[in-house]
């Protein structure tokens, strides 16, 4: 707020304090690739490269990692980006006529932030 000092030396000027704003990073959302046992091994590696923007043999590790873990992180974006790409890669696995399915998670729970941080319907892949 802009204070006015009255005093025969200032000549009438007004100061005004500059408040500092820090902006907080953004949080960072897991992207969760879920196993089942429809949707080719081939067809997760090609959504990893495609859309996650994995090299060849970093697609192949999340693919087994999930082919034996059950699920298995493809990337971690912010919140939007993270659901634009589940959005792709379901409308991908549509179009090709399979399950798969992707849900997204908080890189760190613990930020209270609404909604349940899953996308689809949480069907396994």
């Amino acid at each position: 707020m802009a204070q006015r000092f009255e005093d025969d030396d200032d000549g009438g000027v007004v100061t005004e304090t500059k408040k500092e704003t820090r902006l907080a990073k953004p949080r960072m959302w897991r992207v969760l690739v879920h196993n089942d046992d429809y949707t080719t091994r081939e067809f997760v590696v090609e959504v990893l490269r495609s859309v996650f923007r994995h090299s060849e043999s970093e697609a192949v590790r999340v693919m087994l990692h999930v082919h034996y873990n059950g699920v298995g992180v493809a990337g971690v974006y912010t919140r939007e980006v993270a659901e634009t790409k589940v959005a792709i890669v379901e409308a991908l696995a549509k179009e090709r006529e399979y399950p798969l399915r992707l849900s997204i998670e908080p890189e760190d729970p613990e930020e209270p932030e609404g909604g349940s941080g899953h996308v689809g319907n949480g069907a396994k892949h």
